[in-house]
């Protein structure tokens, strides 16, 4: 198991963590990139606090970073490793998951 996630307040980060930063950390790979998560994060959060952006405005290709995050839309979709669909807002991270953004499928 990694050690606990360190969160830097910086520009790549699209969500801080504020609170709760005492969980295990474990590590996630998103498109075969390592990042770290806590504990009882969503997908989502992980992501967010990494720096990720889930994908790209289909008009004017700024990034997107989900929208309802609660599962109601169909903004936070990502590919699990095995080829499965999930939404990234509801599901929990577990050490070593990896998955894909959608527009990385082949």
């Amino acid at each position: 198991m990694s050690q606990p996630a360190q969160q830097r307040p910086d520009s790549a980060c699209r969500l801080v963590r504020l609170a709760e930063t005492g969980r295990p950390g474990i590590t996630i790979y998103h498109d075969g990139r390592p990042l770290e998560a806590l504990a009882g994060d969503t997908l989502l959060t992980a992501l967010l606090c990494n720096g990720v952006a889930l994908r790209r405005n289909e008009f004017n290709g700024s990034l997107r970073a989900g929208f309802c995050n609660m599962g109601a839309c169909q903004d936070c979709w990502v590919v699990l490793e095995d080829g499965r669909r999930a939404r990234a807002c509801t599901t929990e991270v577990r050490d070593d998951m990896r998955v894909r953004a959608p527009e990385s499928e082949t």
